[in-house]
């Protein structure tokens, strides 16, 4: 009987201690925001993020950390996760109980629609940051994401659209919208790809939705008839494209990486990118050569913002609250927007800016 009893204490106290770590939402954003500064100074925070882009990663390395390491003594650790592998971690930690390894996420889409299915996400929060007084949260652009209403539960940290880019040694006159597209694949065997990740997922969408010529089609909730109707006409048009893809369709860039450096090479003559301004930076990094160019082909593409989101768990949603809001800030914002540095648009409504600091944008 002694041992049980001591068992339920020991029990009790490390629950306890759970519940120290990880505060329901509410607790923490009943506070001022001097109160959550005071909070989070001198904390870690874990921000799990796609790393698989150089010049992001040396963005949130040289200038984030020690930004927010400066003004306010946190350290921010960065970790690589995403989409699927991301969701099944934070239900794993939720099903056990258990204080959240990550503080903060960086999500769009369908890991947002996601983990609002499974309540991991903490908020709404956006309204508690100072910055979000600079963000147009009426814009249906940054507003809803995956069809669903934002709601505070995410903060928009960028815009972006989706490009092709092409090398203009190559190719003097691309296919300048997606119904030129199959000739010209016929025309010029073996020189494009489908990257097997978002960014090629993101250009199935394009053309398919292209392909429908009403883009008010595939807006709102789902729906099947109209799905069953244009994803068949798509893969009717790529299947009948495939043996002039490259390798004759039998395999493809399971990444985009590969699928850059394929074009780096000369192998294939287009590659694509979900941010228009990454053919800059590639180009300035010596990745790319001097000849590619980006262009958006008609009816036009899919355009995304990305966001940051907390996680409900999280262990230390203070210190996260306060990273947010140092990267939707007008400095963090414009320096991000530089195509030698991340080459990102900007989130900020930019009438809201004082004069002087709205010229520098």
């Amino acid at each position: 009987m002694k041992r049980l009893l001591l068992f339920l204490a020991a029990a009790a106290l490390l629950n306890s201690c759970s519940a120290d770590k990880a505060r329901e939402p509410r607790q923490v954003l009943a506070r001022s925001w001097p109160q959550i500064e005071a909070a989070g100074r001198n904390q870690p925070v874990s921000m799990v993020m796609w790393l698989g882009d150089p010049l992001i990663n040396r963005y949130m390395n040289t200038y984030v950390k020690p930004e927010v390491k400066r003004r306010y003594g946190i350290d921010l650790q960065l970790a690589a996760a995403q989409g699927a592998g991301l969701v099944q971690t934070l239900a794993a930690e939720q099903q056990a109980g258990q204080p959240s390894e990550a503080d903060l996420l960086w999500i769009n889409g369908e890991t947002f629609y996601q983990l609002r299915q499974i309540d991991a996400l903490f908020g709404p929060f956006v309204a508690r940051l100072p910055n979000a007084r600079l963000l147009d949260l009426q814009n249906p652009f940054i507003n809803t994401d995956f069809q669903q209403p934002v709601a505070g539960m995410e903060c928009p940290w960028g815009n972006v659209q989706f490009t092709f880019i092409y090398d203009a040694a190559q190719i003097a006159a691309p296919p300048r919208s997606f119904a030129a597209l199959p000739a010209f694949l016929k025309a010029h065997p073996g020189q494009f790809t489908i990257p097997n990740e978002f960014t090629g997922m993101t250009l199935l969408k394009s053309w398919m939705i292209a392909l429908s010529g009403q883009p008010a089609l595939f807006r709102g909730k789902f729906d099947e008839a109209v799905y069953r109707r244009w994803s068949g006409a798509l893969w009717r048009q790529l299947n009948a494209s495939k043996p002039y893809f490259w390798k004759q369709g039998r395999t493809f860039p399971e990444q985009l990486a590969p699928l850059h450096q394929l074009f780096a090479n000369g192998e294939v003559a287009f590659t694509f990118s979900c941010n228009d301004a990454e053919v800059d930076n590639k180009v300035n990094q010596g990745v790319f050569p001097a000849t590619a160019r980006a262009y958006v082909p008609a009816p036009g593409t899919i355009q995304n913002s990305h966001y940051l989101g907390i996680v409900r768990h999280a262990q230390h949603p203070e210190a996260a609250l306060l990273v947010v809001n140092f990267l939707i800030s007008p400095e963090a914002q414009l320096r991000k927007m530089d195509p030698n540095v991340w080459g990102d648009h900007t989130v900020l409504r930019l009438p809201a800016l004082p004069a002087a600091q709205r010229r520098q944008f």
